[in-house]
C-alpha cells in the first residue's frame, strides 16, 4: 500500500470517528445549547475536540459512572419521605407559614432526592472567613468523639497548616478525625500536609484524585462540597474553603463569603452526606449511622432540607429547587454568586418574575479568579436588564458567597454557584431554609453587599467597546464546554 493511501484510510478513520462522536454527542439528549457547542468543537477543531470531548464531555450522569452509596435503609427512607410528602400535601400541625408558602418546593425535593425536612435546628449566619474559622476552630478543639471534613480545597498554607495541627492533636487524642479533599482542587497543594496528618492518625482521602489531569476522565466530576462535622453535634457548610485567602486576601481584595453554623436536626442530615462520600472514596469502609448521628436537644424552630446533587443523582436537585423557588416567587428575588452562566430554565424562570413584577436582584464580582467564567458571565447582563432584573458588581473585593433569598422566607446557603457546572458535574450541597428571621438576616447582609457594589444600566452597558463585547459572546459560546 502506498503512502498515498494510507493517508486516505487514515482521513476516512478519521472522519468516522468525527462522525461517530458527534452521533454519541446527539444520541445523549442533552441541553441542545450544550450539545451543539460540543459538536461545533468535535467538527471545527477536531483534533482538539475528540480529545477534549473524550476527557470532559461524556456525559456520566446518564450512563451511571457514579451510583449513588445510601446510608440509610432505602425502605426506611422512601417511607419517611412519604410521610413527610403526604403531610405536606395537607393540613398539618407543623407547618409554618414558610413551610405553606414553599410545600411545591419542599415536596419536590423530598422526590427529586428524598430531601428530608428538619424542624428543629439552631442557625448563625457567618459572614467571612474571620467569622467562620473562629467558630469552627473552637468546634474542632472541643471535639470529643468525631471530627468529619469535607472540601474542595484544602491548602497547604497558614491556615490550612494550623486546620491540619488541631486535626492531628484531635486524633492523637483519641478523637476518630476524616478528612476529604478533591483531587483538583488540591491539584497544587504540597502533599507532604497530607501525608503528616495520615502520620498522625488522621484519616486522609482525595476524591478522585487525578494524577494526570489532562488524560483523566475523571477531571470533570469534582466534589465541590464544604462540610464539617463535629461529634454529630455541630455542623457547618456554604461556600468557603480551607484557605488563607478567605483571611488575607488576594490579588483582588478581601474575598467577600457567607457560612453557616447548624445546630439541631439538620446536622444528620449532613452527617449522612459525609458519611455516603466517604464510603465512596473508601469503599471497603461502611460507617454506621448509628455511631455518628447525634440525639438533638435543639427546640427551635427553624426548617431546612440539605440539598445535593453530583453525577451520583438523577435530578439536577438544586438547580430545581432554585428552579421552584423562583418561579413561586412574589415579591422579591435577591441572588449572590461568583460565577453566572445558567441554564435556559433557570435564566428565563428569572427574566419572567422580573417581567411580572417580581423585584429581582443579581450580584456579581466586579473582578474576578477565572476570566472566561468572569466574560460569559457578563454576556448575559444586557438580557437580564431589558428584562428589567438589577444587576449589581461587588467593588470591594471578590465575591465568593453563593447566596439566595426569595420573599424573605427562603433561603438557601451553599457550595453551588448559579451555573450549569455546578448543576450538572460537581457534587454541591445547599441548605435550603424556611425560615423569616434567617432570611432576613441574609436579606440585611445582600443589602450591605449592595452599599458596596454599583448597579449596572442598560444605557451604560450599551457603550461598552465593541471587543468586549465579543469576547463576552466568545466565553459565553464556550461556557456550556467550562
Amino acid at each position: 500500500m502506498t503512502w498515498g493511501w494510507v493517508q486516505i484510510a487514515i482521513a476516512v478513520l478519521y472522519g468516522v470517528m468525527v462522525v461517530a462522536t458527534i452521533g454519541v454527542i446527539v444520541a445523549e439528549k442533552r441541553d441542545p445549547t450544550k450539545s451543539l457547542a460540543w459538536i461545533a468543537l468535535v467538527a471545527l477543531v477536531p483534533v482538539l475536540g475528540l480529545g477534549v470531548y473524550s476527557l470532559v464531555g461524556r456525559n456520566w450522569r446518564k450512563r451511571k459512572m457514579f451510583s449513588r452509596k445510601g446510608i440509610l435503609d432505602e425502605d426506611y427512607l422512601e417511607a419517611v419521605s412519604r410521610r413527610q410528602f403526604s403531610r405536606l400535601s395537607g393540613p398539618t400541625l407543623e407547618a409554618t407559614p414558610e413551610i405553606e408558602n414553599n410545600a411545591g418546593t419542599i415536596r419536590l425535593m423530598l422526590r427529586n432526592s428524598r430531601a428530608l425536612l428538619a424542624m428543629h435546628n439552631r442557625v448563625e449566619v457567618l459572614q467571612n472567613g474571620k467569622a467562620t474559622f473562629a467558630s469552627l476552630f473552637e468546634a474542632l478543639k472541643g471535639a470529643r468523639r468525631s471530627i468529619h471534613l469535607e472540601y474542595y480545597i484544602f491548602e497547604n498554607d497558614r491556615l490550612g497548616r494550623r486546620v491540619a495541627k488541631i486535626l492531628m492533636n484531635k486524633a492523637r487524642e483519641g478523637v476518630e478525625v476524616r478528612l476529604i479533599y478533591d483531587g483538583v482542587g488540591t491539584l497544587w497543594t504540597e502533599g507532604w500536609i497530607f501525608r503528616k496528618m495520615r502520620q498522625a492518625g488522621v484519616n486522609v482521602e482525595c476524591f478522585m484524585p487525578v494524577a494526570f489531569p489532562w488524560l483523566s476522565s475523571r477531571l470533570n466530576y469534582r466534589n465541590h462540597r464544604k462540610i464539617a462535622v463535629i461529634d454529630g453535634e455541630v455542623a457547618y457548610t456554604g461556600g468557603i474553603n480551607v484557605a488563607e485567602r478567605y483571611l488575607a486576601g488576594t490579588r483582588l481584595g478581601r474575598w467577600r463569603d457567607v457560612h453557616l453554623k447548624i445546630e439541631g436536626e439538620a446536622v444528620n442530615l449532613l452527617q449522612a452526606v459525609f458519611i455516603t462520600d466517604w464510603r465512596f472514596v473508601r469503599r471497603k469502609e461502611l460507617l454506621r449511622a448509628e455511631d455518628y448521628f447525634g440525639e438533638s436537644t435543639v427546640e427551635e424552630v427553624c426548617p431546612m432540607q440539605i440539598a445535593v446533587s453530583g453525577p451520583d443523582s438523577d435530578w439536577s436537585a438544586i438547580m430545581q429547587a432554585f428552579f421552584s423557588a423562583i418561579t413561586r416567587a412574589r415579591s422579591r428575588i435577591y441572588i449572590s454568586t461568583p460565577y453566572f452562566t445558567p441554564d435556559g430554565a433557570l435564566l428565563t424562570a428569572m427574566k419572567v418574575a422580573a417581567l411580572s413584577g417580581v423585584d429581582v436582584r443579581l450580584l456579581i464580582p466586579a473582578r474576578s479568579d477565572s476570566r472566561l467564567v468572569y466574560w460569559a458571565t457578563r454576556s448575559y447582563v444586557e438580557e437580564l436588564l431589558e428584562a428589567g432584573i438589577k444587576v449589581y458588581m461587588y467593588q470591594a473585593g471578590f465575591n465568593h458567597s453563593k447566596v439566595v433569598i426569595i420573599d424573605g422566607e427562603f433561603c438557601s446557603v451553599g457550595s453551588a454557584n448559579m451555573d450549569v457546572r455546578s448543576f450538572e458535574d460537581n457534587f454541591e450541597v445547599s441548605a435550603l431554609i424556611y425560615d423569616r428571621k434567617l432570611a432576613g438576616e441574609l436579606e440585611e447582609s445582600f443589602h450591605r453587599d449592595l452599599g458596596n457594589s454599583r448597579i449596572v444600566t442598560l444605557q451604560e452597558w450599551s457603550l461598552r467597546p465593541w471587543h468586549a463585547s465579543a469576547r463576552e459572546s466568545l466565553a459565553r459560546l464556550l461556557s456550556p464546554l467550562l
